[in-house]
């Protein structure tokens, strides 16, 4: 059975001491998810990662909420995965729509990222999904399955089940516009097919595939128990402590 996963996004926002007063407040909410088999997390900004954590409770995962593929170099304003690991970080967001957007991030250059993470014994949170302007002319699954083929190009299968894949409609991240409980839960027993087309039906059941795009707590449970949601991305819910807390405790 797939370990569910509840991952917040913060995205630009928290200083370092907002950081350290949330982190040091999760105590009680760790403790709640380890008794229920479930995994949770949060990704600063990179000046705020040394900070949470050196403060988060055993069992809050940090994630970085990017990477460079590259050790080290003239890259103005990128972090390494040697930088991340020397402060025990050792996860990272690869692929947010948002970094798709503004920073023309594509799918090839995330696959290098994440056999770069891969390499480093790290985990890639590989988020996808599609513009409403895609949704509306019916072809969101040939996209997301590009995004999926490129950005998992030459993993092998051993590492392939360790990536985890966060399927977020563009259109819903923000918006206050949900994709429905049945569009979220096509798309990603979709992904989980396009796995078990390139790596068989054990990595297929092993993979965790999340789901995010304007999940709050009144909504979490209901994504939640579809069959192949193994947990949610959140950004704006998880901010403070008290929603944060809500989304898990509406999980159970």
């Amino acid at each position: 059975m797939r370990k569910k996963l509840l991952m917040g996004n913060w995205k630009m926002n928290k200083t370092n001491q907002e950081a350290k007063e949330f982190v040091e407040a999760c105590g009680d909410i760790v403790k709640l998810a380890k008794e229920h088999n479930i995994d949770v997390g949060v990704a600063p900004t990179f000046l705020a990662l040394c900070c949470a954590k050196k403060h988060a409770p055993e069992g809050l995962i940090i994630s970085s909420q990017n990477v460079h593929h590259l050790t080290n170099g003239a890259y103005t304003g990128e972090v390494s995965t040697e930088m991340l690991q020397a402060i025990n970080v050792n996860w990272a967001i690869i692929g947010h729509s948002e970094r798709r957007t503004y920073n023309n991030e594509t799918s090839e250059a995330c696959n290098l990222k994440i056999k770069k993470l891969l390499s480093a014994k790290m985990v890639p949170l590989y988020c996808c999904g599609e513009s409403l302007e895609t949704y509306d002319k019916g072809e969101t699954k040939a996209f997301v399955k590009d995004q999926i083929v490129k950005g998992f190009k030459d993993i092998n299968k051993e590492d392939a089940s360790k990536v985890v894949i966060a399927y977020e409609p563009i259109w819903s991240i923000g918006t206050g516009k949900n994709a429905s409980k049945e569009i979220a839960e096509d798309i990603c027993g979709y992904i989980r097919s396009i796995i078990k087309e390139l790596y068989g039906e054990q990595v297929a059941d092993q993979i965790r595939i999340l789901y995010g795009g304007s999940v709050k707590p009144n909504n979490i449970k209901e994504y939640l128990s579809s069959p192949n949601i193994d947990g949610a991305l959140v950004g704006g819910a998880s901010l403070k402590i008290d929603s944060y807390k809500e989304l898990l405790t509406n999980i159970l």
